[in-house]
């Protein structure tokens, strides 16, 4: 079902008081490719609890469903698979992995390396951004809004994601079974609420189904590059 949304650009949105502004650090988007029927991928699902307890990072764990034949991910999805294919293509690779994470849509990495991972979010991070991008609630919608620098070409692609803050699983069979693990950040939905052309400020107004948290996600079309992300808790 696709969300409807009421897009308005006015004065009064160029006056808001944003919540960072260009000089700051934007949080670096991670999102992890993992699955319960992988044997790799317990170090990295446990090392997203670290990463999502940073300020400077929003964590995502995507769980794909091409294990499913080893053990039944709960959590899997097959638009997880696609999102993880399509990254691939956009980066000109023919395969995907697990576990695997994605940064800020632009770089991957083996999840089960934390020095490795550490080491690009870092870079990320000194990166400077054209995008800045707020978001808050309002009684029972979502407020969104961004600004570009000059010159930034469109479009934008804005996307919402909801997610489950952490679940406990117990594996019965597989290469995990025996095991029980504990998932963060647990991507349930992943949906494009529309485009932007980042020639005009954005402003957005969506309707919340509940107060569950979500993330908003500012990409380039095609799997390319996340310009910016926003978390409400």
């Amino acid at each position: 079902m696709r969300i409807v949304i009421s897009i308005f650009l006015t004065a009064a949105v160029l006056a808001m008081p944003t919540l960072a502004t260009a000089e700051e650090r934007a949080p670096v988007l991670v999102e992890l490719y993992t699955s319960q029927g992988c044997s790799s991928c317990p170090p990295a699902d446990a090392f997203l609890h670290k990463l999502a307890a940073r300020d400077d990072v929003i964590a995502l764990a995507l769980h794909v469903d091409y294990w499913d034949y080893i053990f039944d991910d709960v959590f899997g999805k097959a638009a997880h698979t696609k999102r993880q294919y399509g990254y691939a293509g956009a980066g000109g690779r023919d395969m995907v992995y697990t576990p695997q994470i994605i940064i800020d849509g632009s770089d991957h990495v083996v999840g089960n390396r934390p020095k490795d991972v550490n080491a690009l979010i870092d870079r990320h991070l000194a990166a400077p951004h054209s995008v800045v991008l707020t978001a808050a609630r309002e009684g029972g919608n979502l407020s969104i809004s961004a600004t570009a620098k000059k010159g930034t070409r469109g479009p934008i692609i804005v996307q919402l994601a909801r997610y489950i803050p952490q679940q406990t699983v117990a594996i019965d069979h597989g290469e995990n079974a025996g095991h029980t693990y504990s998932y963060v950040n647990i991507v349930t939905d992943l949906v494009e609420l529309g485009q932007w052309d980042p020639a005009d400020p954005l402003a957005m107004k969506v309707r919340a189904k509940d107060d569950a948290p979500v993330v908003i996600i500012l990409q380039r079309p095609s799997y390319g590059k996340v310009e910016a992300a926003a978390l409400l808790r």
